[in-house]
């Protein structure tokens, strides 16, 4: 397995959002930075939180110039329903793959029912792992307060 490590380009990937255009990672978030989560499901207590938090936490993001995608395995009813409900704003892809991504990323794959583990990454302006998170079950993800800690440390430092 390969794990994506910090300076490393984020692999192309292509992400099918609700109601829109399939977007292409990482290009979709270049200029600014960017934050990829994979999340197991719309089933998933601790992905909906995740989800919420960084709905939440919006404002502040875009403060710090990041944008955000998150993808799971849902098919796309399942997703606009989870969209729906939380009110997410940002995009939200459904119908991914789950061993393409996992081979192209790193992430942990559950099997029966297929699925990938809570992933995390942050990706600099020039789409570049600034920092990735791996998690092996239902807990271990990232969170908004800890990205826009970062971002701003970063920026405070001179890097894009």
């Amino acid at each position: 397995m390969v794990l994506l490590k910090p300076g490393e380009l984020f692999p192309a990937l292509e992400v099918s959002p609700v109601g829109a255009e399939a977007i292409r990672l990482p290009e979709a978030l270049a200029g600014g930075y960017g934050v990829v989560l994979f999340y197991r499901g719309s089933w998933c207590p601790y992905c909906n939180a995740q989800l919420r938090a960084f709905q939440r936490a919006q404002e502040s993001l875009a403060q710090a110039g990041a944008s955000v995608v998150a993808v799971s395995v849902d098919d796309e009813a399942t997703t606009k329903a989870l969209v729906d409900k939380l009110h997410l704003e940002y995009p939200v892809g459904h119908s991914a793959d789950a061993r393409e991504f996992a081979e192209a990323t790193g992430a942990f794959v559950n099997d029966e029912p297929t699925y990938l583990q809570s992933t995390g990454f942050v990706l600099d302006p020039d789409g570049r792992v600034v920092v990735s998170v791996y998690s092996s079950g239902a807990i271990g993800r990232l969170v908004p307060e800890d990205v826009v800690g970062l971002i701003t440390y970063l920026r405070s430092h001179g890097d894009k």
